[in-house]
C-alpha cells in the first residue's frame, strides 16, 4: 500500500473545488495521512477574537489537496474511506457572524431588524475524556460534550471547468457539513474531470444537525483516508455508506429541493441495488427513510436521506467496496 503524509503550509491551501493544480498524484489504494486546518485558519483562539477583525474573507474553509487519482475519468466513482479523524489542536472555535446562519436575517433574506451580534466561543478539548467543553457567556454554565469528529468538506472538482468556493456544497460534494461524514464511512463521489482532483478539510470536533448558527466546533484535524476508484457508476449526488446506513446528500436552495435531490438519488440507488422501478423505490423510501439536516446556513443547504441496512435485503454496493475498505482499515 502506498502511503502519503501531507501537512500543507498556508501557501498550499486550496480555496476552491476546481481551478487548482494537484498537490499530489496518487494511485487507487493509497492511504493518505493528512493535516487540515480549521475553517478560520486558526485565527480564532480567544472569545475576544471576532470574525470581522480576525478573518480574511473569502479565505476561509482551507482545503488540503487537491489529489489527482491516476486512472480516474469523468463518469467514474471515487471512493474515500474515512479511517480516522483526530483533533489536531487542544481547542476548537465557534462563532456567530453577522448576516450568516440559520436563525438570522441575511443579505438575501432581508429583514429590518439589526443582525445578531458577533460573538466567539472557545471549546477546550479534553483528549483523555474525549470531550469538548461548552462554556456559556451569559451564565457560569459549562457542559462536557462528547467529541464527534467529522469533515465538513469533502469534494471533487466540478464539471465544465468550473471552480466553486470551498464554502459551497453541490453535486460535486464540497461544504456539505453533514455529521454523517465521520470515521468508518465510505463516501462515493462522481468524477467530473480527469484525476477527480478531490480535496478535504473543514474539520469539526462536533456539530449538531443543521449547523444552526453557521459554525460547528471548528478545529484542525489529523485525517486518515483510504482512496479507491470504481470505473463507471458515478452517482448524481454524494453517497455515503456506513456499516449501518446508506445515505445520500443533496444540496440546493430552498431546503426542500436539497431534500428532494437526496430522496431522488436514493430512489436511483435502490434501483441499482435491487432493480426497483422509480415508483416502488418512491414507496419504500417513503416508509423507511430518515431525513436529518446537514446544514441550513451555507450558500446551498444540504439534506440527507438515510436508509437503515437492517430493513433492506443484503446487498454489496459498488461490489462491496465499503466492506473491502473497512477490512483494510482494520488491518492498519
Amino acid at each position: 500500500m502506498d502511503v502519503v503524509d501531507y501537512t500543507p503550509t498556508p501557501e498550499q491551501y486550496a480555496w476552491t473545488f476546481g481551478g487548482v493544480a494537484p498537490s499530489h498524484r496518487i494511485k487507487p489504494g493509497t492511504l493518505l495521512r493528512l493535516w487540515t486546518d480549521d475553517a478560520f485558519c486558526g485565527r480564532l483562539r480567544d472569545v475576544t477574537d471576532l470574525p470581522s477583525a480576525s478573518l480574511n474573507m473569502p479565505y476561509v474553509n482551507p482545503q488540503t489537496g487537491p489529489f489527482h487519482v491516476e486512472g480516474a475519468e469523468p463518469g467514474d466513482t471515487l471512493a474515500l474511506h474515512i479511517v480516522d479523524l483526530t483533533p489536531a489542536r487542544g481547542w476548537g472555535a465557534s462563532t456567530t457572524i453577522p448576516l450568516f446562519g440559520g436563525l438570522t436575517g441575511t443579505d438575501r433574506t432581508a429583514l429590518l431588524q439589526d443582525p445578531l451580534p458577533e460573538q466567539t466561543w472557545i471549546y477546550e478539548v479534553n483528549s483523555d475524556r474525549g470531550t469538548v467543553e461548552f462554556a456559556a457567556q451569559s451564565t457560569d454554565l459549562t457542559l462536557e460534550l462528547p467529541i464527534a469528529p467529522m469533515l465538513g468538506t469533502v469534494g471533487v472538482a466540478p464539471a465544465a471547468g468550473e471552480a466553486r468556493s470551498s464554502l459551497v456544497p453541490d453535486v460535486f460534494g464540497g461544504n456539505m457539513d453533514t455529521p454523517e461524514m465521520k470515521p468508518g464511512v465510505t463516501c462515493y463521489l462522481g468524477v467530473n474531470v480527469d484525476g477527480a482532483l478531490f480535496s478535504v478539510g473543514d474539520g469539526h470536533y462536533r456539530q449538531g444537525e443543521g449547523e444552526s448558527c453557521g459554525t460547528a466546533v471548528e478545529g484542525a484535524m489529523h485525517v486518515t483516508l483510504l482512496v479507491d476508484l470504481i470505473k463507471g457508476g458515478g452517482p448524481a449526488w454524494p453517497r455515503i455508506e456506513s456499516d449501518e446506513y446508506l445515505t445520500v446528500i443533496g444540496s440546493s436552495r430552498p431546503l426542500e429541493d436539497a431534500w428532494r435531490a437526496s430522496q431522488v438519488d436514493m430512489i436511483r440507488w435502490l434501483g441499482e441495488l435491487y432493480g426497483l422501478d422509480a415508483m416502488d423505490g418512491y414507496q419504500l423510501v417513503t416508509q423507511i427513510s430518515e431525513s436529518p439536516l446537514a446544514n441550513v446556513c451555507d450558500a446551498n443547504y444540504s439534506a440527507a436521506t438515510k436508509l437503515p441496512k437492517t430493513l433492506l435485503p443484503a446487498a454489496d454496493p459498488y461490489d462491496a467496496m465499503h466492506r473491502s475498505l473497512r477490512e483494510q482499515a482494520a488491518a492498519l
